[in-house]
């Protein structure tokens, strides 16, 4: 009786051992070298509340963070103060590892799950890229943080190029990813990493296209649908929805006040160069323009933050706005603007000729257009 005893003794504590094992719930843990931080700050949202939690790293960047989802979650891990975060997907009793550099968090892999397993292979199978746009973006901001003031140099240009060239072949290679998984969780993910964000509607419909199965039911599909439904009412070649504005004297604005005119909606910001020799480039167009024919609407989207001078703004010979309501403005997520400065062109129909369009050359381009 003693020896069975002792085995029964051994596998009830074994059970109760497993047991409560299974109650802890979903742990996250890793290793992130480099990282100079003694923490790092998780966020998740939990019934719509934001939850933030503080994890203590060691010396080594070892950590661990317990934490209790009902569904899939994504985790957003900050390090060093906000420099730099990575994503974290987990659900209910996963355990999630993490490793990787703080250096170059696009290329921190996350393993433990089908959507962290896809991201983490994305990563690595387009490693090169993404260390080619780390370095990038750290040379943009090491320049910005110098600020010597020569903001069109040519090797700043160059560099811009650059990475618009190395985000094209990302968004590239991601589509050829989606297209072969049309119903992982991680193809979603994917799509509103490369495809969101973008002056290109048509390629957004494109990638969501692609996709099949149970997963067009989540809630990332459905809200990935409607964007592109609404930015599609805002695309080249749809009619301009209708808005309505405030000029700098209160007198409201009206989209269809501009019927049978070209219309140019220019949104800037009232501080940084690049609006400010925007707006010079558009005076030079401006008064090339037949008055009759074309109009101007400048909007400045942040005169919450930076105060607009009346100097300024009285030398502008066309309508101005002070949108207070900054990025949160209808007339920014109407037009879906993503930067500034950023111009759209309509024309006398009430269509949206171009999106993006440079300033430099514009009466040329509505010149041409009057000709047809």
């Amino acid at each position: 009786m003693t020896k069975y005893s002792g085995i029964l003794f051994f596998l009830v504590t074994l059970w109760m051992t497993l047991s409560c094992g299974s109650r802890e719930g979903t742990l996250i843990q890793g290793r992130i070298e480099h990282i100079d931080s003694s923490y790092i700050v998780a966020t998740h949202l939990s019934s719509d509340s934001l939850v933030i939690d503080t994890i203590q790293v060691d010396d080594k960047g070892r950590f661990s963070y317990a934490t209790n989802p009902d569904t899939l979650t994504a985790y957003s891990l900050y390090l060093d103060h906000f420099e730099s975060a990575v994503v974290v997907f987990a659900d209910r009793n996963e355990r999630i590892m993490v490793k990787g550099d703080a250096s170059l968090p696009d290329l921190i892999a996350v393993k433990g799950n089908q959507v962290n397993d896809g991201l983490t292979l994305f990563k690595s199978e387009n490693e090169d890229l993404l260390k080619q746009r780390a370095l990038l973006l750290g040379n943009l901001s090491l320049r910005s943080e110098l600020d010597s003031g020569n903001h069109y140099s040519r090797s700043l240009q160059e560099e811009l190029l650059k990475l618009n060239v190395l985000n094209h072949e990302l968004s590239l290679r991601a589509e050829e990813t989606i297209k072969a998984n049309p119903a992982e969780m991680s193809s979603l993910i994917l799509i509103n990493s490369f495809f969101v964000q973008s002056d290109n509607p048509v390629a957004l419909e494109r990638v969501l296209g692609y996709m099949q199965g149970e997963v067009l039911q989540s809630k990332l599909a459905v809200k990935l649908k409607a964007y592109s439904e609404k930015i599609n009412r805002s695309a080249e070649g749809a009619r301009v929805p209708y808005f309505t504005l405030k000029d700098k004297d209160g007198k409201e604005i009206r989209s269809n006040d501009f019927r049978g005119k070209y219309l140019l909606l220019c949104f800037v910001s009232t501080a940084g160069d690049d609006s400010r020799e925007t707006l010079q480039l558009l005076k030079q167009e401006y008064a090339e323009l037949d008055k009759e024919r074309a109009a101007f609407v400048t909007i400045y989207i942040d005169s919450d933050v930076y105060p607009v001078s009346y100097a300024a703004s009285d030398s502008i010979p066309w309508i101005s706005v002070y949108e207070k309501r900054g990025w949160g403005a209808d007339i920014v997520d109407i037009f879906n603007v993503q930067y500034i400065p950023y111009h759209i062109l309509i024309d006398p129909e009430g269509v949206i000729k171009a999106r993006n369009i440079p300033a430099h050359g514009i009466a040329e381009v509505i010149a041409e257009s009057s000709q047809k």
